[in-house]
């Protein structure tokens, strides 16, 4: 089974996002999943679309959670079968 791919977009200087990262970190420990971490101000397209919504939770393409980021969500998000 091929491993799931989540996408955070965050950025710098963001607390909330420091926050979810903390979370993302301790939810690896506990599900296989690639984290790919995408800085929304190094691109124009990125930065429009999330600019208010950071920090975002993609998991293969759809969009999870935005804002605050919980651990039950997105676990739950990875455990649901496509």
């Amino acid at each position: 089974m091929k491993k799931q791919e989540l996408v955070f977009y965050t950025r710098s200087r963001c607390p909330l996002c420091d926050k979810a990262k903390s979370v993302l970190v301790e939810l690896k420990k506990e599900y296989e999943f690639t984290l790919l971490e995408k800085d929304i101000d190094e691109s124009d397209d990125l930065t429009e679309k999330y600019g208010l919504m950071i920090p975002v939770v993609e998991i293969d393409g759809r969009e999870v959670q935005f804002g605050h980021i919980d651990p039950i969500t997105v676990g739950e998000a990875l455990t649901e079968k496509n």
